[in-house]
């Protein structure tokens, strides 16, 4: 339970009972009172703003507003002291009772521990990776489909059921390129000699083994024949063997997508032409002429008339293209229709997770979704910025078989797939990431999937200890938690009942980084006590002439166990038991 949602309730109905009591006016509006962490945490465990909300609606000084909320908060349970300060921030600090209480709340639930039903069940669609079908997953994709997998996990966390998809880019001339590449190891596997691979093929090795099983089921039957014949064959041949590589690549990060759209699917059932028509029936199609891209000069540039979509209408830049000059349909065109698919499947909320070269297009994709599904559907795009791979500093040597990037099953078979899975999410989405191979791999707190691993790892080995010493310790509940008195104790304490806070915060700001530097803080707390003991025999875990006091410490660090634990299964993260130092 997030305990900043209760302490709200009680500070609603403390202000209810004032107005009851005539000293605040009826009228007064409590929608924008929040509590959250005071600024300065030696202000207190949590902070309202409800006078300096209330003070201008009451006509009453914010401070004077605040001594009066404040005198009848005293009253409520858990509520050791209560000061007004700043503006008029009321802060209230916490008993260790209540604490302790939340550390029952904490080994009652376990790794459940920070779910919710925030989300009431809603639906999401959460598309992501995405990537075009022309060979396997390189490691920068895999920063967009870890975030977005964790993004999926968190939501889920928080009671949204979320659709994992993955729209596969199989139409257009992407497609059309690693056809002609395939068939170009095509004619390599019948024994001729390919002397150069052209500008913007795929010159990557794993090609030939398309081009070798498409020559092993066809000798060389389309070796005579002219392009036209031979290219779409060659096109479904191949993008149905890198999608079996990319679902093999996917799953070796842990990841499954239930299901798959095609683009060329879409364009074969006629959905493009009637997501179009239905925004023609609405008058956001017309006929017109775009003017040149700013500050560009293009020699090739000339004025035609187009078929365009009213994208102004709902806050683009500029009105969007839906035909090009052959007629056919852009891939814009394909991007509204899967949308509409997706609205159509009974998704109003969307959020598409795409690297970050795809800026240009969202402004775009946004009113199309507005437009298409006239205002009731929400899409969130989150962008993913690169990933800079290197080995002590040094920037890593490209795939010699993907022959232009570095394959995300290089990375995983390097690092495993937890430590991959954790660091591309130890930094907010839209900032660069460096992935440093040799500072993954360090066991040093610097590291910090290691760092929290190991903490995790080190309550599990104290656990342990214990069972040799005290064998019966978790067969009655602790009835001594006012043992833990230490100041870090409660510090651990009251980090550990900050968790469901933090995974609804991160969950509504579709932020799953932000869970990675809370994890690491608790790890350091913990870390900071095992130190402490090491120093000061009445501090550590296990004290042997102490078992009531052991007990209380064994839960709490059972209470940490089950934290971290409850962080690393949103991150798709097995926690460890045990860890060499």
């Amino acid at each position: 339970m997030n305990f900043f949602h209760a302490f709200r309730d009680k500070i609603l109905k403390t202000l209810e009972e004032l107005v009851k009591k005539g000293l605040l006016s009826e009228e007064l509006a409590f929608t924008k009172i929040t509590t959250e962490p005071p600024r300065d945490p030696s202000h207190g465990d949590l902070a309202t703003n409800a006078a300096m909300v209330l003070a201008k609606q009451a006509k009453i000084n914010p401070r004077e507003l605040g001594e009066l909320i404040g005198k009848e908060l005293k009253t409520l349970p858990f509520v050791n002291h209560v000061s007004v300060d700043g503006p008029g921030f009321i802060n209230l600090r916490l008993s260790p009772t209540f604490w302790y209480q939340e550390l029952t709340t904490v080994l009652q639930e376990k790794e459940d521990y920070g779910s919710s039903a925030l989300g009431l069940g809603e639906k999401i669609n959460l598309e992501y990776v995405s990537a075009n079908p022309t060979g396997p997953i390189h490691a920068g994709h895999g920063r967009v489909a870890i975030v977005a997998d964790v993004l999926a996990n968190l939501l889920e966390k928080v009671g949204y059921h979320v659709l994992r998809e993955y729209y596969v880019n199989d139409a257009g001339a992407q497609a059309d390129k690693l056809a002609k590449s395939a068939y170009l190891r095509y004619r390599e596997a019948l024994g001729e000699t390919i002397q150069h691979i052209p500008e913007g093929y795929y010159p990557g090795n794993y090609l030939k083994e398309v081009g070798q099983a498409l020559a092993n089921r066809d000798g060389p039957q389309w070796l005579m024949l002219e392009e036209k014949e031979w290219l779409e064959p060659f096109r479904e041949f191949a993008v149905n063997a890198m999608m079996v590589q990319i679902r093999k690549d996917l799953a070796l990060m842990g990841i499954h997508h239930e299901v798959f759209t095609s683009e060329a699917e879409l364009h074969r059932t006629g959905a493009i032409d009637s997501a179009i028509d239905f925004l023609k029936e609405r008058g956001l199609v017309y006929e017109g002429i775009l003017a040149p891209p700013k500050g560009k000069v293009l020699e090739d540039w000339e004025p035609r008339l187009q078929l365009l979509f009213r994208s102004t209408d709902f806050g683009d830049d500029m009105d969007r293209a839906l035909q090009k000059s052959d007629g056919t349909w852009t891939y814009f065109a394909g991007d509204i229709a899967y949308h509409y698919d997706k609205f159509r499947r009974g998704y109003t909320r969307m959020i598409n997770v795409w690297g970050a070269d795809h800026v240009g297009t969202v402004k775009r994709v946004i009113s199309a979704v507005k437009a298409i599904t006239e205002e009731k559907g929400h899409l969130d795009i989150i962008l993913c910025q690169i990933v800079n791979f290197m080995e002590g500093g040094q920037p890593v040597k490209m795939s010699k078989r993907a022959g232009t990037f570095i394959e995300v099953r290089d990375v995983i078979e390097k690092v495993g797939k937890d430590a991959f899975r954790f660091m591309m999410v130890t930094r907010k989405n839209d900032a660069h990431l460096d992935f440093d191979f040799q500072k993954v791999l360090e066991q040093t707190k610097d590291n910090p999937v290691f760092y929290i691993q190991y903490a995790h790892a080190r309550c599990h080995s104290v656990m342990r200890i214990a069972q040799d010493v005290f064998p019966e310790w978790q067969k009655s509940p602790v009835d001594s938690f006012e043992l833990l008195k230490d100041e870090e104790e409660l510090q651990l304490l009251k980090l550990l009942a900050g968790w469901p806070r933090q995974v609804e915060n991160a969950a509504l700001a579709h932020e799953p980084h932000r869970l990675s530097y809370y994890l690491y803080e608790i790890a350091q707390q913990f870390h900071m006590l095992w130190n402490k003991g090491k120093d000061d025999t009445l501090l550590r875990f296990i004290v042997t002439q102490n078992r009531d006091l052991t007990r209380a410490r064994l839960a709490m660090i059972q209470g940490v166990a089950y934290v971290i634990a409850s962080g690393l299964q949103i991150f798709g993260v097995t926690p460890v038991k045990e860890m060499r130092e």
